[in-house]
C-alpha cells in the first residue's frame, strides 16, 4: 500500500452513502437510562487503556484505573508478564488498593485477607474456620484480560471480547513503523468537565471546527477538508490524515512570524528561498521531507529510522472507538482519553498525556499546535477542576483547552427544543459513523464478534 492511498479496510470517510443514516436522539447526551444502557453493553465490551508500560518496570508495580463502578489492577508479574484484577476482595469486597504504587502482596484492609501479585489467596486469619475448609491457595482474585499495544497497558471485563490487535484493528499495522514505547510522557493531565464524555467523541471526529475555535492550527497542519484524508474502519476506528504543511487558504497576516519558517530552518532550508506563499507551502513542504530523509540520523532523531514519507511529515489523528484518540506524529505521540462520571451523565473525565521521543542534546519539548515548552522528563499526574477554565489557566495553549470552552454550550443545546436533531456535513461524516457503531453495542451487536 502506498502512504498516501487509504487503507484496504478503510471506508471514505467523506461519503455518507457509507453510512446507514441512524438517527442520533440527542437524548444520550443527558439521559440516565442510556448511560445504564452504555454501561451494559459498552463500557463492560471495549478494551480500555489502564496506563503505560513505563508504570510497571519492577516485579509488584501495579497500576490501578478506576471507570465508572469498577476498579481495575494491573501488575507485573516475578516472570515480567501483566495480570489484572478486580481491585475487590474475594471475601467481603473491601477495596484493596487506591493507587499505584508497588507491593508483593495486596492485604485486604478490612480482614486482613493477603492476595499474591497472581491474585491467589496467600493467607488470612483463622484458616480453620471455614465449613468449605481452607481457602489460602484456592481462592484467586477475579481476572480480567490485559494485553500492550503501543507502549500502552490495555484491559477489557470481557471474556468474550476480540484479541486486543484484533479489536484495534487496523491501528496496530497503520503504525508499525513508529516506536511508541520510546516516548517519555511530557506531560498528564486529567480534568473534570460537566458535560456528556461523547462531546469529545463528537468532536475529535471531524475538524469541521478547527478553522473557527483552534485558529492557531492551520499555519502549521492543513486541516482543508479537500485535502485531507477521512478513514473508517470496520471495528468503529475513525482517522484523518492532515497535511504537515500550511493550509493556502488560512493566512498569517504579512510580516507575522510564521511557525512553518521555524519549522524549514530545523532541518536546514532556508524558509526565504521561496519566491511566495504558496511555493513555500507546497515546495518546501516536500523538501522538508527529503531535509528528514537526509538528515534524521545526524539531527539524533532516531526514531525516524522506519518512517515513510508521509509519517515523517503528515498529522495524523485517529479515535479509536469509543473514547481514546491518538496522535501519532513523527516527533510525539499524544493520546487522549474521555470517561464518563460514574453516576452523571452530564459530567466527565478528560485526560491528555503528551508523549515526546528523546533526541540526543533536547531537553525541552513544544509541541506544534502550543507554545509552552515541556521538560523532557516523565511528569507527574496533575488533576484539575475545569471551574469555567480557572482550573486550568497554565494549559491554555493546549488545542483541548479551546475544545473545553464549547462544552457548556453544547450541553445546554442538546436539552433545547430548538435543537431537533444535527444536520452534518459530509466531512463530519465520522461524526455520523461513531454513533452507528455506538447503537450496534447497545442492541448487542458490537464489530469483530461471532
Amino acid at each position: 500500500m502506498d502512504s498516501d492511498q487509504m487503507h484496504p479496510l478503510a471506508m471514505s470517510g467523506k461519503d455518507p452513502s457509507m453510512l446507514r443514516g441512524d438517527p442520533i436522539p440527542k437524548e444520550r447526551y443527558f439521559s440516565k437510562e442510556f448511560m445504564d444502557l452504555e454501561w451494559e453493553h459498552l463500557w463492560k465490551k471495549i478494551w480500555h487503556i489502564a496506563g503505560r508500560e513505563q508504570q510497571l518496570e519492577e516485579p509488584g508495580d501495579f497500576i490501578v484505573h478506576d471507570f465508572m463502578r469498577e476498579s481495575v489492577i494491573i501488575a507485573k508479574q516475578n516472570d515480567g508478564s501483566l495480570k489484572g484484577f478486580y481491585n475487590s476482595c474475594g471475601h467481603r469486597a473491601a477495596r484493596l488498593v487506591w493507587d499505584n504504587s508497588s507491593l508483593d502482596s495486596f492485604f485486604c484492609p478490612y480482614h486482613g485477607w493477603k492476595w499474591g501479585l497472581d491474585g491467589v489467596l496467600e493467607d488470612c486469619p483463622d484458616r480453620d474456620d471455614y465449613p468449605q475448609g481452607d481457602p489460602v491457595g484456592k481462592l484467586t482474585l477475579k481476572e480480567v484480560r490485559v494485553d500492550t499495544w503501543a507502549g500502552l497497558v490495555w484491559y477489557t471485563m470481557d471474556a468474550e471480547a476480540p484479541e486486543l490487535e484484533e479489536y484495534l484493528e487496523p491501528t496496530v499495522e497503520l503504525y508499525k513503523n513508529h516506536q511508541f514505547e520510546k516516548t517519555v510522557r511530557v506531560n498528564w493531565w486529567r480534568t473534570a468537565l460537566d458535560g456528556n464524555w461523547k462531546f469529545w467523541s463528537d468532536n475529535f471526529n471531524e475538524s469541521y471546527h478547527t478553522r473557527t475555535v483552534h485558529p492557531q492550527v492551520p499555519p502549521i497542519i492543513d486541516q482543508d477538508h479537500f485535502t485531507s484524508r477521512y478513514e473508517m474502519f470496520p471495528m468503529g476506528h475513525n482517522r484523518i490524515i492532515q497535511m504537515g504543511r500550511p493550509s493556502l487558504r488560512d493566512r498569517l497576516p504579512d510580516g507575522d512570524s510564521h511557525p512553518f519558517d521555524d519549522l524549514l530552518r530545523t532541518w536546514d532550508i532556508d524558509p526565504d528561498s521561496y519566491p511566495d506563499f504558496e511555493t513555500k507551502a507546497l515546495q518546501g513542504w516536500l523538501d522538508l521531507k527529503k531535509a528528514k530523509k537526509s538528515l534524521w540520523k545526524e539531527k539524533g532523531y532516531l526514531h525516524y529510522e522506519n518512517l515513510n514519507d508521509e509519517e515523517l511529515t503528515e498529522s495524523p489523528f485517529q479515535v479509536i472507538f469509543p473514547n481514546i484518540a491518538i496522535a501519532p506524529g513523527a516527533d510525539s505521540f499524544l493520546v487522549w482519553r474521555w470517561e464518563p462520571h460514574p453516576t452523571d451523565p452530564e459530567k466527565c473525565f478528560f485526560d491528555q498525556w503528551t508523549m515526546a521521543y528523546p533526541v540526543e542534546g533536547m531537553e525541552e519539548f513544544v509541541n506544534r499546535t502550543a507554545i509552552n515548552t515541556l521538560e523532557l522528563s516523565e511528569a507527574e499526574l496533575d488533576l484539575r477542576e475545569y471551574d469555567d477554565g480557572r482550573g486550568i489557566s497554565e494549559y491554555s495553549d493546549q488545542v483541548v483547552a479551546q475544545d473545553m470552552q464549547l462544552i457548556a454550550g453544547q450541553t445546554l443545546g442538546w436539552r433545547s427544543q430548538g435543537y431537533p436533531e444535527p444536520y452534518m456535513a459530509a466531512q463530519e461524516t465520522r461524526v455520523r459513523r461513531f454513533h452507528e457503531v455506538l447503537n450496534d453495542y447497545i442492541n448487542g451487536e458490537p464489530p469483530g464478534r461471532k
